[in-house]
């Protein structure tokens, strides 16, 4: 992780949407929803291309991780959710269930094409 991008997850979302994954992506009943189509989206078909962890500054407990997704119809974005104790369990048992081979190798944004 580059030291220029690492300290706010802004930083990383508004590089990633200079590189084209501009999909909004909430999650929803289960799923991971494109916030335009409201296209419902299953474990197995998320692919994750990076991922991001950040610990609040002020606050440990302030944790998150940002997902830089590719779907199985082509879509590109990103999906932040915070970790930790004051996790989401749903929203995280959702990211285990993607299938481990639907995980790249944590790159760096300037190798992403």
């Amino acid at each position: 992780m580059k030291k220029e991008y690492s300290k706010h997850e802004v930083n990383y979302i508004e590089k990633y949407q200079n590189e084209g994954y501009t999909t909004n992506f909430l999650f929803d009943k289960g799923c991971l929803v494109d916030s335009e189509t409201k296209y419902a989206y299953q474990p197995d078909e998320i692919f994750i291309v990076a991922h991001h962890r950040y610990e609040g500054m002020s606050d440990p407990d302030d944790m998150s991780i940002l997902y830089v997704i590719n779907t199985k119809d082509q879509k590109r974005g990103t999906h932040l959710i915070g970790y930790g104790p004051m996790a989401d369990l749903e929203e995280a048992e959702f990211f285990k269930d993607i299938p481990e081979e639907n995980y790249s190798k944590n790159v760096d944004i300037d190798e992403l094409t």
